[in-house]
């Protein structure tokens, strides 16, 4: 009886996943002050960080009651680019109103 042909398979070719680096979170805190008009406030918040107004509106409460609150966590760069627009908008419109940024670990 004549021997079946065998033939090798080929080793299948392995790939590695890149190593990512995972970038630590920053959050964004809004601080209450006794001048800017709520409504500029959540207008504010809706503008740059949140897109939903009743959830803008509960954390503008939030910071109005305790004196701060944390509006979103999100890498450092955007972060800071949120709140620079956010501040340039207040500021255009003659109000104080206060955002700042720190890691959240």
């Amino acid at each position: 009886m004549p021997k079946p042909k065998t033939r090798s398979i080929p080793k299948p070719e392995t790939y590695s996943m890149p190593k990512t680096s995972v970038v630590p979170p920053y959050r964004v805190i809004l601080h209450n002050d006794d001048v800017t008009p709520m409504d500029f406030v959540a207008d504010t918040l809706v503008r740059f960080f949140i897109s939903d107004r009743h959830h803008a509106i509960e954390i503008m409460m939030r910071a109005h009651n305790d004196g701060m609150a944390i509006v979103a966590f999100m890498p450092l760069e955007y972060a800071e680019s949120k709140v620079q627009g956010a501040h340039a908008h207040a500021r255009a419109n003659g109000y104080p109103l206060t955002f700042s940024v720190e890691r959240a670990d």
